[in-house]
């Protein structure tokens, strides 16, 4: 017979959030020391925007089990989606340092220092998220915006360039990766072919418009 929290686990996957509530609350009642119980009740409440109750949940959760990862990172997610973003950077490193490992922990503790303006202290984190993923998009998308901002164009490009084979409509990426060509290796024509596709994506990408404009210009030149 699988646990209480199992079986809750298990409903929420499926959408049945008052039942597994109600297991959960069971739970509690005849273990109220299992942290887990706690980090999932406190999951439903931030599903359902009762940010302050899960908050409580999660803090109760980090009082009976100091090395809980999962607290400290459902308590960083809250805070993040608030713009705690200082708050959550130090949630996150918990997370990391109490066992989750996986890509988007590093990349959401990176994504916390960007939030700052703080590219240097994100670059490492964001570098961990993209070792840690082969197919995620956003993080090669990231960690190339990052690396552009330090003067890293080579690796700026390959990994941007990465986040446009992963998703062939992320027009930021491609709008990033035209820059990136005009900038650091002055290819006009890569620049424009990447304006144009994001273009081709979102007819109204403003930057990218602008950008193939300045381009064919330095062109005719």
């Amino acid at each position: 017979m699988s646990s209480l929290n199992d079986q809750a686990i298990a409903l929420i996957q499926e959408g049945k959030y008052e039942e597994a509530l109600q297991l959960l609350n069971q739970q509690i009642e005849e273990n109220p020391n299992d942290a887990a119980a706690y980090i999932n009740f406190g999951n439903i409440l931030a599903q359902f925007n009762e940010i302050e109750k899960a908050e409580r949940f999660y803090q109760k959760a980090i009082t009976l089990d100091e090395k809980a990862g999962a607290a400290y990172y459902s308590l960083a997610n809250l805070y993040y989606n608030q713009e705690r973003f200082q708050e959550a950077a130090v949630l996150y490193e918990k997370a990391v340092h109490n066992g989750i490992q996986d890509s988007d922990a590093y990349f959401m503790l990176g994504m916390s220092f960007v939030n700052q303006d703080q590219t240097k202290l994100a670059l490492p984190y964001l570098q961990r998220a993209s070792e840690l993923t082969e197919e995620d998009a956003e993080v090669f998308f990231q960690y190339g915006l990052a690396l552009a901002k330090i003067e890293q164009g080579e690796e700026a490009i390959r990994n941007l360039k990465l986040a446009v084979e992963l998703d062939a409509e992320h027009a930021d990426a491609l709008y990033n990766l035209g820059v990136a060509y005009a900038g650091f290796v002055e290819d006009a024509k890569a620049a424009i072919d990447c304006f144009e596709r994001a273009i081709e994506v979102q007819p109204d990408h403003y930057l990218a418009l602008n950008g193939r404009q300045i381009m064919k210009q330095a062109l005719e030149q």
